[in-house]
């Protein structure tokens, strides 16, 4: 047992060092501007107090995870940043949660405008029942954009910037059923990224995917964050040691440590955050 933790310990360290080593090799500089700021935000399901006092900033150009156990609000709280949480009846809200100076709650932020820049991806994907090209376009067209020519230019970027044009130029007419999950995964990316967002949100982008797929996405993931903003929630330690910059640690409700990927996972500041990500409990 003692061997086995200390490989899975050493594991994850190489992982943090991958990625400091990818952001030299690559020659990101880290930005300290902020893109999410939440302040004291707190979240009700009807009596059930799901979020409490949450105060936490998101930096651009960064990779930002976020981890706990199951029902510890993570994917509550990812849905709160583009107000998808509201979809929900019960829910109410107290406290700020601001998106690059502007608090998202303000009425003069519309809903459609705020998630036009924070785009997401789901758990599993979703692609809608079209052809790979429709799915791509579905944004842009709901925007008005109409000529072809200038849907053709915004879907093959988009697909190159998902890094799965190569593999669909030449069926985009085919239907994205089609595809294997991890391509599927892909488009869905494709489809967030074709609406130009400023921030991508992934709520266990990967959770769904084969091993080879998974790599695929979180690859391309240390590629998007050279232009984007990325906010992910994860259950899997190693990818949230691989690919992120900055973690957050949630637990019942609360955010126990938030702190440098490498911190969090090597020398992490409370006893919770220490037993969570050396798999003593979650």
């Amino acid at each position: 047992m003692a061997e086995l933790k200390m490989k899975e310990e050493s594991v994850m360290n190489e992982a943090v060092r991958t990625t400091e080593q990818q952001n030299q090799e690559s020659g990101i500089v880290q930005s300290s501007r902020s893109v999410f700021e939440a302040k004291d935000f707190n979240l009700w399901y009807g009596d059930n107090h799901a979020l409490q006092n949450i105060n936490l900033t998101f930096n651009e150009n960064e990779i930002s995870a976020i981890i706990g156990p199951s029902g510890c609000g993570k994917s509550t709280f990812i849905k709160s940043l583009n107000r998808m949480v509201e979809l929900v009846p019960v829910v109410h809200t107290e406290g700020d949660i601001v998106y690059r100076d502007q608090n998202i709650f303000d009425k003069s932020l519309t809903v459609e405008e705020l998630r036009t820049k924070v785009g997401m991806v789901f758990q599993k994907p979703n692609p809608f029942p079209k052809s790979i090209y429709d799915n791509v376009a579905y944004g842009a067209r709901v925007h008005g954009i109409r000529k072809k020519k200038v849907l053709d230019e915004i879907v093959e970027k988009s697909l190159r910037g998902a890094a799965i044009w190569d593999e669909v130029k030449d069926r985009l007419n085919a239907n994205a059923y089609g595809l294997s999950g991890g391509q599927q995964q892909r488009i869905c990316i494709a489809r967030a990224l074709a609406i130009e967002p400023d921030v991508i949100l992934m709520d266990e982008p990967t959770s769904a995917l084969d091993p080879i797929s998974t790599t695929k996405i979180e690859d391309l993931m240390q590629q998007l964050k050279e232009k984007y903003s990325i906010i992910v929630v994860t259950h899997n330690m190693q990818q949230a040691a691989r690919i992120s910059d900055k973690t957050a640690f949630f637990y019942q409700g609360y955010v126990v440590e938030h702190d440098d990927t490498k911190v969090i996972f090597e020398n992490p500041k409370d006893k919770r955050t220490e037993d969570y990500v050396s798999g003593r409990f979650g």
